[in-house]
This record gives structure tokens, C-alpha cells and sequence, in this order.
């Protein structure tokens, strides 16, 4: 069967100027944001992304089983004004039908080098790999044990993938305040868990990616009930073998600075300087709002986005 197909438009694009108190740091800044809609009903809920190498291709999915790829658009300095995308697909099934009920909520997203496409689920904790964005079949990845001890509504959110092929992966929570987070790796068609990531404060993680630098990026969120919004973080450490080392914070925001962001895609431009592309999930609610973010990381002092020095 076919996957079903919905409309396609140029999405809209609205240039965000940065917010008054949007924080900076010596190690990441804001960047550039962009608010994007499309006119059909399926739009929103987006929980994961992935940019080309050259910063403007991309690919979102969102947590009712849904897929859309399209472009970003950019001013001559690089900056965010909008994106085109569409049409938005449903995720095929392993039979090539529809995501049955409640097998939907997908949640992280990670494309090969060789344009496969990883999509990992919530509630029915799986993760399904797809030949491309279009593909009208899934293949179910071999499931670990430990997936079925995931708490509920609260399992692979970051799903992010290597080089060499190689997947890593981490739940939402990690069961207690003082118990690190479990990082799952998938190579050879095998699991195992090799090591974990340090639990800092009350942020729980929302996406991963491995950067062009090698280097594992994690996005997570807090959300202030005192300011009814959520914080973002971003926290980026060295990959090899023996673990997850040389942790450090990149940016952490304020409250309602961003919206609920979910997924993270890293790239570098022709300056060598990398990018944090980050995107939201609005839940579907009017009062929130489908917004791409990006951040700049290590910009060389005194250049700036054309290579000339000021």
C-alpha cells in the first residue's frame, strides 16, 4: 500500500528578531530563528530533525507518525527567514500499510550517510529504519530487553547516528533524580549499553545528534511551571570507545525564550563554524508555536557570517 500524501505549499516563514534576553555564552549563540506553517491539519508536533550538509536541505518528523522534508530558507548572511516544505507523509508500517493506533509517537530522527532514514517510537518502543523519506515500508530494528522497562510515554526520545553507521540512543528519563541517563548503541545488529550520560539538574533530553566534528550534541528541556514555558539546554561531549567524555554546556535559555524544542540537527558551513539547528514541538496547541532555532558554536572572534573581519 501506499503511503497516504497530503498537501503541499511553501510553508510560511517569519524572521524572529532575537529576544531581549536571550542568553549568550563564550562556547554558543543565538543565532537566528523562524516560525513555518503549512495549511493542512496534520501540521505540527514536531519532535525531530535533520539538516543537509549545506545547512538548507532538511527533514522533520512529527510525534503522530508524519514526515516532511523541504528547504530552509536564508538570507546573503546565512540567517533563518523561513522554510519550504512539503508534502507531509505518513511513516509506513513493516507491512507497508499505516502505523497502527497508538504506534505513532515518533519521537527521534537520524539519516545515514547513506540516506537511510531512523525514526525511533514512544509507547510501542521500537525503531524503524526506512530506505529514504518517501520509502512506503519499515524495517524493525532488532529490539534491546531493556526497552520494555522504559517508563511510560518517556523512552527513546534522541536517537542519533555515527559515521560508520553506528546508532546511539537514550530515554527521556532515567528512573531517579541521581541515576544518569543509559546510552544505547546499535552496530553490527547488535545492542549494548556502554555507558551513560551524567544527569544534570531537572533537564530531561528531547534529541542528540553526532556533529561533522564526531562530537555527541544533547538537547534537552526543562519546563517552568512558574513561567509556563520551557527552557532548552545543550550540552556537547567527546565520543569514542571508552564512553562520553569532555562534557560541556553550550547555551542553556530562559523560559519561553524558545518553545518546546525537541529535535537537533549540527552541521558546519563553509567557515568551518557549527551550527545547533534546533526545531519545536507545539503540541498542537494555539498558545505555543512551530519554531526553527539556531545557535552558532565557537564563531572565530572579529569574523563575521561573509569571512570578513570587523
Amino acid at each position: 500500500m501506499r503511503r497516504r500524501s497530503r498537501l503541499s505549499v511553501v510553508a510560511l516563514g517569519l524572521a524572529l528578531a532575537a529576544p531581549a534576553f536571550a542568553q549568550t555564552s563564550p562556547l554558543a549563540s543565538f543565532g537566528s530563528n523562524t516560525l513555518w506553517s503549512i495549511p493542512d491539519d496534520s501540521f505540527g508536533g514536531w519532535s525531530g530533525i535533520e539538516v543537509d550538509a549545506d545547512g538548507v536541505g532538511f527533514t522533520a518528523i512529527s510525534d503522530r507518525g508524519l514526515i516532511v522534508s523541504g528547504r530552509l530558507l536564508r538570507n546573503s548572511r546565512g540567517w533563518l527567514i523561513g522554510a519550504d516544505a512539503g508534502p507531509i507523509l505518513s511513516l509506513a508500517h513493516t507491512d507497508g500499510g499505516t502505523l497502527p493506533r497508538y504506534w505513532t509517537d515518533s519521537e527521534g530522527l537520524a539519516i545515514g550517510p547513506d540516506g537511510k532514514v531512523y525514526v525511533s517510537f514512544e509507547a510501542e518502543d521500537r525503531i524503524n529504519m526506512y530506505a529514504d523519506a518517501a520509502a512506503d515500508i519499515a524495517t524493525e530494528l532488532p529490539r534491546d530487553p531493556d526497552f520494555e522497562g522504559f517508563q511510560n510515554n518517556s523512552a527513546m526520545e534522541a536517537l542519533a547516528i555515527a559515521e560508520d553507521g553506528t546508532l546511539y540512543t537514550l530515554p527521556e528519563r532515567s528512573g531517579a533524580l541521581d541515576r544518569p541517563f543509559p546510552v544505547y548503541r546499535f552496530r553490527d545488529g547488535t545492542w549494548d549499553q556502554p555507558f551513560t550520560l551524567p544527569r544534570r539538574g531537572d533537564f530531561l533530553p528531547t534529541g542528540a545528534d553526532i556533529g561533522p566534528d564526531g562530537r555527541f550534541y544533547l538537547l534537552e528541556r526543562r519546563f517552568s511551571s512558574s513561567q509556563l514555558g520551557f527552557a532548552s539546554r545543550v550540552r556537547r561531549f567527546d565520543l569514542d570507545e571508552d564512553g562520553l567524555t569532555n562534557e560541556v554546556t553550550l547555551f542553556t535559555s530562559e523560559p519561553r525564550q524558545h518553545d518546546n524544542l525537541e529535535g537537533i540537527a549540527v552541521w558546519k558551513d563553509d567557515l568551518e563554524i557549527i551550527h545547533l539547528t534546533m526545531i519545536s514541538d507545539d503540541n498542537f496547541r494555539f498558545f505555543q508555536r512551530s519554531e526553527i532555532v539556531e545557535y552558532v558554536v565557537d564563531p572565530r572572534p572579529g569574523l563575521d557570517r561573509d569571512g570578513e573581519t570587523n
